[in-house]
C-alpha cells in the first residue's frame, strides 16, 4: 500500500501522501526530518484503506477525490497538524472540521492556472471545429470512402468577433480571458464583485455582466467558479435555455456546477451547439447520454496535467508541508471566508 519510508526513526513526523506526486522520486517533495509514505493508487483505495493509511500522520497530502471529514481526521489522530491539498479546489475538505481542531489547510492555487487555461481552449477549439468527431471520421476510413463533403461538410462555429463569457473571475478565468485576444474575441465575465484586472486590454477589456446576460449573449461560455453551496447546479435547464443554439459550454472547474441531465437534454435537442467537459457531476461516472453524443468533447479531469505545472504543484505542497511541520504559517494557507 505505501512506499517504504526513507527513515525508520519513530520520533520523526509522518507525512501521508494519498497519491504518488509528480517528481516525488527525484527530490521535488524532499522534506527535512520527516518520513513520507505514499499510498499506491494502482487501484482506487477503499475508504477503509484510506482511513488506515492516514493513521498517525502529522500532515495528510490529499487529492480532490479524497473526502477529508471528521471521520478521516479522527483516523489520523490528535497529532495531525495539516491537510495539504494537491489541488486549488478544497470542496472535498471539511474546512470547519479542520478549523475546530486547529488543523491548517493549504492548496496549490497558482500552479493549476496555465495548464487548465490551455485545456479550456483545447476544449473550445475541439467543440467549435468538431475535432474529435472529425478524427474518428478519418480513423474509421470514412474520409477515404466519403470525402469531406466540401464545401458544406464539417462546418464549425467561428470565434473571431464572437463573445466569450467567463463564469468565475479567478486566476484561471483571467488566464482564459487573456488567451481570447489571440482569437479576436470579445470577453464578458460573471462575478459577485468587479475585478479590475478583467477590464485591462490584455483580458479583452472584459465587461462584467449578470449570469443571465452572459449566457444569453455569449458564443462560448467557460465555467471557472469554485464549487460552493451557491454555485452547485448554477447552470441548469433554465440557464441553458438562455443560450444561443450556436453556443458552446465548457467546464473545467467542478462538475456539480452544471446540472448534467439538463445539459445532456439540451445537447440531444441541439438547443446548444456543443459542450466540452473536463469535470462531471458524479465523477468519475458520466451521464450516459453524454457518452453517446457527437457534440460533446469529454476529458477525465486533466486540467492541470502538464508535466511542468504538476511538478510545481508538488513543490508547492512540499513548501506548505514543511512550513506546517516547522510550526510556521504555510505560504498557501486556505483562509476562513
Amino acid at each position: 500500500m505505501a512506499a517504504p519510508s526513507t527513515s525508520t526513526q519513530r520520533d520523526r513526523p509522518i507525512v501521508a501522501a494519498t497519491a504518488p506526486l509528480p517528481g516525488i522520486d527525484d527530490g521535488a517533495f524532499a522534506l527535512d526530518a520527516a518520513d513520507v509514505r505514499v499510498l499506491d493508487r494502482a487501484q482506487p483505495p477503499t475508504r477503509q484503506a484510506l482511513l488506515e493509511f492516514v493513521t498517525g500522520a502529522a500532515v495528510v497530502v490529499c487529492v480532490f477525490t479524497d473526502a477529508i471529514d471528521d471521520e478521516l481526521l479522527d483516523a489520523a489522530g490528535p497529532g495531525l497538524k495539516g491537510v495539504c491539498a494537491f489541488a486549488v479546489g478544497v470542496d472535498n475538505i471539511d474546512l470547519d472540521a479542520c478549523r475546530r481542531r486547529g488543523i491548517a489547510v493549504t492548496n496549490t492555487p497558482d500552479a493549476v492556472t496555465e495548464g487548465t487555461a490551455n485545456l479550456t481552449w483545447g476544449l473550445i477549439l475541439a467543440c467549435t471545429r468538431r475535432i474529435v468527431a472529425a478524427d474518428a471520421f478519418v480513423r474509421t476510413g470514412r474520409f477515404e470512402k466519403e470525402g469531406n463533403g466540401f464545401p458544406t461538410g464539417w462546418m464549425g462555429v467561428h470565434l473571431s468577433g464572437q463573445t466569450l463569457c467567463i463564469v468565475g473571475a479567478g486566476r484561471i478565468g483571467l488566464a482564459v480571458a487573456r488567451r481570447a485576444a489571440a482569437f479576436g474575441m470579445r470577453v464578458t465575465y460573471v462575478a459577485r464583485t468587479a475585478h479590475p484586472e478583467f477590464a485591462s486590454p490584455a483580458a479583452g477589456s472584459a465587461q462584467r455582466v449578470t449570469l443571465e446576460q452572459g449566457l444569453s449573449t455569449a458564443d462560448v461560455v467557460s465555467v471557472h467558479t469554485p464549487l460552493t453551496p451557491q454555485t452547485r447546479a448554477l447552470i441548469g435547464a433554465r440557464e441553458l435555455a438562455l443560450m444561443k443554439p450556436t453556443a458552446v459550454l465548457v467546464n473545467t472547474a467542478r462538475g456539480p456546477v452544471i446540472d448534467e441531465a439538463a445539459l445532456a437534454d439540451a445537447l440531444q435537442r441541439r438547443a446548444i451547439w456543443g459542450a466540452g467537459l473536463d469535470v462531471f457531476q458524479n465523477e468519475p461516472a458520466v451521464h450516459p447520454a453524454l457518452l453517446k453524443l457527437d457534440n460533446t468533447v469529454l476529458t477525465p479531469h486533466i486540467g492541470s496535467a502538464e508535466g511542468f505545472w504538476r511538478r510545481r504543484m508538488t513543490e508547492m505542497v512540499r513548501d506548505n508541508t514543511q512550513s506546517i511541520l516547522n510550526g510556521l504559517t504555510p505560504p498557501n494557507l486556505v483562509k476562513a471566508d
